[in-house]
């Protein structure tokens, strides 16, 4: 059982260094000294530098593109620690990927989400910290702890200021309502679905608008945006019923393939997303913002150390 006697230990990967080292920063240390490089077949090397003998360790690291990559960087930094016998490993996971494999949506589906879970597990994971889990469900993939953070606690705090009685939540299909409602429910104002019919994967037909949205201000929400093509289709449906200004917002902004040409030219005019992935300078467009995540982690890392409880991490009034 692990003793507080010593400090706690943050280690990083390589997908989110710039959001491991704020994270840091707010916990008033460093990042632990390691390696995470590569041999020369692409083999993932991890070299620890310093003792992690008896100690609370933390491991920050989004699995995102290179999906893969990341992933096995995740799992060889958790079997280092454990081989360097410390007292207790938690994965922080701001994005988790293979989170859309979650069921078997046709015959023969595998379910990812699951296997990833299992193989963090047997990695030697004791505890996962992670946020907006594209299902809820994944949380029971795991036989060990699971914190599923929120992050709309976060967005919702920036649209506070922009709501007025022109303002309408959008849900951008049927499968994000819940989401948009909790939004919604928090700026205090009404909400409207966009009702689509998705021909095959990455392609998305809009059908109509549920819901009064015309001369009004909308805010897409969603969990996260790959190719945008559900977002920006949203976004054109809206403008086509008489929308005056669009605003999206999401926690996870994969952004793959031909999503910020597609970002560029829609009629969305401004997309608010959550550092959980590390945009590379050519992603971050002007109509793009980015809000930080740091505060949020750094106070739920705190909290596992200590053993506190983790409730006031998922209250409105949360200051992060």
């Amino acid at each position: 059982m692990i003793t507080h006697s010593t400090e706690l230990k943050l280690f990083a990967g390589n997908s989110n260094k710039p959001l491991a080292e704020a994270i840091a920063r707010q916990l008033n240390t460093k990042l632990g000294d390691i390696e995470v490089g590569h041999f020369s077949d692409g083999e993932t090397s991890v070299y620890l530098k310093e003792s992690v003998r008896g100690r609370d360790v933390f491991i920050i690291q989004s699995t995102s593109t290179p999906v893969n990559e990341s992933l096995m960087e995740l799992l060889v930094m958790i079997d280092t620690m454990k081989r360097g016998s410390a007292g207790r490993i938690t994965a922080v996971i701001p994005y988790f990927g293979y989170a859309r494999q979650d069921r078997k949506a046709k015959p023969r589906d595998p379910i990812t989400a699951k296997l990833v879970a299992d193989i963090i597990v047997s990695a030697g994971a004791d505890r996962v910290l992670t946020i907006d889990l594209h299902a809820a469900q994944i949380q029971g993939f795991f036989n060990i702890p699971l914190d599923n953070l929120v992050g709309n606690h976060i967005l919702s705090r920036y649209f506070k200021n922009l709501v007025d009685d022109t303002f309408v939540v959008v849900s951008p299909d049927v499968g994000s309502v819940s989401r948009a409602r909790t939004v919604a429910d928090k700026l205090n104002c009404q909400m409207a679905i966009v009702d689509k019919r998705r021909p095959k994967a990455n392609q998305v037909e809009i059908m109509n608008i549920i819901g009064e949205v015309e001369g009004k201000n909308c805010l897409i929400v969603d969990d996260m945006i790959d190719t945008a093509g559900t977002i920006c289709q949203g976004a054109e449906a809206l403008h086509k019923a008489g929308v005056k200004k669009i605003y999206a917002c999401c926690t996870h902004a994969v952004l793959s393939g031909p999503a910020i040409e597609r970002i560029k030219n829609s009629y969305i005019d401004k997309l608010v997303v959550l550092d959980t992935i590390n945009l590379p300078p050519e992603k971050r467009i002007d109509k793009i913002e980015i809000l930080s995540v740091d505060k949020m982690l750094a106070k739920a890392i705190s909290n596992i150390y200590l053993d506190n409880p983790m409730s006031e991490i998922y209250s409105d009034s949360a200051n992060y």
